[in-house]
């Protein structure tokens, strides 16, 4: 009786390990990542304060969705409402001053109108906002 060997074939070699090892990697790599900038200084962000009374005092600034601005209910230019809004600082340098933005105005106005505020020295400034029903 005659045995024969079995046939050494060449077995296809198969690249399933490999790309486990190349998810394992992956998967890795995005869990100790960071996907954002880290900022070279500390950073604290403003803090903000939801179902809150609005402080009493101080001044409102309305800004229409066209742009036009009113200072306590009286509708003005940039020029007066600057004027009046630097009287008031010198009135009281603690002055909390309110914007008041129609949801529809560039955020171009409200920038505007923070630097002219920042320029005058006012230090407390009240974003007043309206947040979306669930």
């Amino acid at each position: 009786m005659k045995l024969r060997r079995a046939r050494a074939g060449t077995e296809h070699e198969t690249i399933v390990a490999l790309i486990d090892v190349v998810l394992f990697l992956l998967i890795f790599f995005m869990l100790i990542g960071r996907m954002d900038a880290t900022a070279p200084f500390m950073v604290f962000p403003a803090t903000s304060l939801s179902g809150q009374d609005l402080p009493a005092g101080g001044e409102t600034v309305a800004i229409a969705p066209d742009g036009r601005l009113a200072l306590n209910g009286t509708e003005m230019d940039a020029g007066a409402l600057s004027a009046a809004l630097a009287a008031a600082v010198a009135r009281d340098p603690a002055v909390v001053v309110r914007i008041n933005a129609h949801r529809d105005a560039e955020l171009r106005h409200t920038l505007a109108l923070t630097g002219v505020l920042d320029d005058l020295g006012v230090k407390d400034i009240v974003l007043v906002v309206t947040p979306k029903e669930p």
